[in-house]
């Protein structure tokens, strides 16, 4: 059995969360070896940490009394206080995630601990979503779908020289009514703005732009997010010819793509399945651009990731490899930009089930 390393503050780091799933703000080390989990938190949290199964090293039984009376910084106890519990767990040896401070590995290796950043024995342990996760997603995604709906009608009515603030404003009282915070960056892009990645969107949305709303909501009580996009004609016009032609690709590559999502199924070619209705088109991808090129038109971007506790979190749906298992939640979103003109993106979040996906959306595609 591998020991594994965690150090920071569940509050932060979503790796500790899914361990220990409290709102702790104070960094600690967390331990896993030989069927034994512990942590280094003080009396303040310990309640909380033990209710989760697992086992206390009290900062003060460690010494931190005879650290702190001889003048050494906070930063400097902390780092001997980890030391001296790997010392009373026998751990020589362990694996780390990437994000481990480089300040408390120094201090470890230092001292004749061995660690090995090993990413992967920490993904495997987020990738198939706990009953309570999925819970939490599912309700972030009802907060989704119910202010895309306030989003998608007043961008339909356009009334009084509306903006993308406005927009953006109203679905967050939404998700808040959900009990979901949605940040302030979401993407309410009209027009050209549209075709620029992420940028947010501002000011007031021209009759007959298309405008993409890309929103994703954080459930307050989980802290797992939902993730979804769709496409809007303001003023509830007909979409230019250029912006349905998107449209047809775009919900075509969803199509496809959906059909062949399940357990085992490879990441690539779901990427690779995804491009072909635009590439058939002659719409540029990554696959098509010039080697070292910026493509920044077309369908630029992967086709989706991972939505857990983090909002991007494996696996990646794109050019690298992945490989789906049951349990993962995804987004799929392809999509289609002109520079200058703006773009269309649809967006579904689905649960990877053993034979098939199970679609986490509900609301319409349509323009």
């Amino acid at each position: 059995m591998t020991t594994l390393l965690i150090y920071g503050a569940p509050d932060a780091s979503p790796d500790l969360f899914h361990v220990i799933p409290e709102g702790i703000v104070d960094p600690f080390l967390y331990a896993e070896v030989d069927g034994r989990r512990a942590a280094t938190v003080s009396v303040l949290d310990a309640d909380k940490v033990r209710a989760q199964g697992i086992e206390i090293l009290d900062p003060y039984q460690l010494g931190a009394d005879e650290l702190l009376d001889s003048g050494r910084s906070r930063h400097e106890v902390d780092l001997e206080i980890t030391l001296r519990a790997c010392r009373e767990l026998g751990i020589g040896s362990a694996a780390v995630p990437s994000d481990f401070p480089v300040g408390v590995a120094d201090h470890l290796r230092a001292a004749g601990v061995e660690l090995t950043v090993e990413p992967e024995a920490f993904v495997a342990r987020r990738r198939t979503k706990t009953e309570a996760q999925i819970e939490g997603i599912r309700r972030a995604q009802a907060a989704a779908d119910a202010a895309m709906a306030v989003g998608a009608r007043m961008i339909r009515e356009l009334r009084g020289g509306l903006t993308s603030e406005e927009v953006r404003e109203a679905m967050q009282a939404v998700c808040e009514g959900h009990g979901c915070d949605l940040p302030d960056d979401v993407i309410v892009s009209h027009g050209p703005q549209g075709a620029v990645g992420h940028e947010p969107g501002h000011g007031p949305i021209g009759e007959g732009e298309a405008v993409i709303v890309d929103i994703w909501p954080r459930d307050r009580a989980s802290r797992c997010w939902a993730d979804m996009t769709r496409t809007f004609v303001a003023g509830g016009m007909e979409p230019a010819e250029e912006l349905q032609e998107y449209w047809d690709l775009t919900r075509e590559s969803l199509d496809r793509v959906f059909a062949e999502v399940r357990a085992g199924a490879d990441c690539r070619m779901l990427y690779a399945l995804s491009c072909e209705p635009f590439e058939a088109a002659g719409k540029p991808t990554q696959r098509t651009k010039v080697p070292g090129s910026t493509l920044d038109e077309g369908y630029y971007h992967g086709l989706g990731h991972g939505v857990g506790l983090e909002v991007h979190e494996r696996p990646n749906l794109s050019r690298t490899p992945d490989t789906l298992v049951v349990g993962d939640v995804i987004t799929l979103e392809p999509g289609c930009y002109r520079k200058g003109f703006g773009g269309c993106r649809l967006e579904d979040l689905v649960l990877v089930a053993e034979d098939g996906a199970v679609l986490l959306t509900d609301f319409s595609y349509d323009l």
